[in-house]
């Protein structure tokens, strides 16, 4: 029997491989749109402006119906471009869902460690690792070889937008796998 590795709620959770479609919308921002392959709409990202005010990138994750799920905050000028994820649309420590910060602070191809906040070691719960060219990640558990997603990004031009298509395997928290996504490119 396979262990569910629920982060953000179990629900998110599905015992077959989930195939899904993140949409970039249009216009100023980082707002996506997660569907899955019967454009059925799973999720919604919203993004807010960086401002003098609020000196610090937010992005939101909502179900389909626009109950917040998830907090992600960076500061704009992290040096270790880290981002702190929380539930809902809460900043408070206590409700720390996890951290994703680069591996290293020069890179040539991308990859972030995740730290859930019940982890006090230095080994990272999971990772998101560019393929050579850039344009795919693989996520895996920890610093093992197992992976649990794959993201292929499709460019977008003038009249179509930028997609990711994200394969998230049995029992893993598809919710979680695209709060990692959003972050890839902010």
């Amino acid at each position: 029997m396979m262990t569910t590795t629920s982060i953000i709620d179990p629900k998110y959770c599905v015992l077959n491989i989930m195939e899904l479609v993140i949409t970039k919308e249009k216009g100023l921002g980082h707002n996506f749109i997660v569907t899955n392959m019967n454009d059925n709409i799973l999720l919604k990202v919203k993004s807010s402006l960086v401002t003098i005010v609020t000196p610090r990138r937010h992005i939101y994750l909502h179900d389909a119906y626009g109950k917040p799920l998830l907090h992600l905050q960076r500061p704009l000028l992290a040096a270790n471009e880290s981002w702190k994820a929380f539930r809902g649309e809460s900043k408070e420590s206590n409700d720390l869902i996890f951290i994703l910060k680069r591996s290293s602070l020069f890179q040539l191809r991308t990859k972030l460690n995740v730290f859930l906040p019940q982890n006090t070691t230095h080994v990272c719960d999971f990772k998101v690792k560019a393929t050579f060219l850039g344009r795919s990640w693989d996520v895996y558990i920890g610093e093992s070889d197992t992976i649990v997603a794959q993201i292929n990004k499709k460019v977008g031009t003038i009249l179509s937008s930028e997609k990711y298509m994200v394969s998230v395997f049995p029992s893993i928290d598809y919710a979680f796998i695209v709060a990692l996504i959003v972050t890839l490119e902010t």
